[in-house]
């Protein structure tokens, strides 16, 4: 897939997200397009993209402009894997509603003790965010 292939935006609130496909980890290009795509779609602004990764927002527009990506092995890459899992488990868990994905993330979680924003831009809680969502994801299914 080329980096600049446009990204998918329903056509009215009831259709379903832009849903990142599995494997898209073993390529660098394909991994920082699915995060830029899954950052836009959730409504997160580059500044706090940078922070959730770990990185400048200088880095951020490196990547957004197709100029890098994001490097294997690295924090910021192993950061984005997570992102992707929020991102994974709230589409799931919202059957792709891109207004109740949005909330989500703006709300404040009683298991969190804040909106998950907040808890992964303000105090780098990505692996907290992980957990909570899954747990739902997996309370859901039963």
């Amino acid at each position: 897939m080329p980096f600049n292939t446009p990204m998918y935006f329903p056509s009215d609130g009831n259709a379903p997200m832009f849903e990142i496909p599995e494997g898209i980890e073993a390529s660098p290009r394909r991994l920082t397009q699915a995060v830029l795509q899954a950052a836009d779609l959730l409504g997160l602004y580059n500044a706090e993209l940078a922070r959730v990764l770990g990185l400048m927002c200088g880095d951020i527009g490196r990547i957004a402009s197709a100029r890098d990506t994001l490097t294997p092995g690295t924090d910021a890459c192993q950061k984005a894997l997570l992102f992707l899992r929020i991102y994974r488990a709230l589409y799931v868990e919202k059957k792709g509603n891109e207004a109740a994905m949005y909330n989500w993330l703006r709300i404040r979680q009683a298991q969190l003790g804040e909106a998950p924003l907040i808890v992964m831009v303000d105090h780098g809680g990505l692996g907290e965010v992980v957990n909570c969502i899954e747990r739902n994801t997996e309370g859901t299914s039963d």
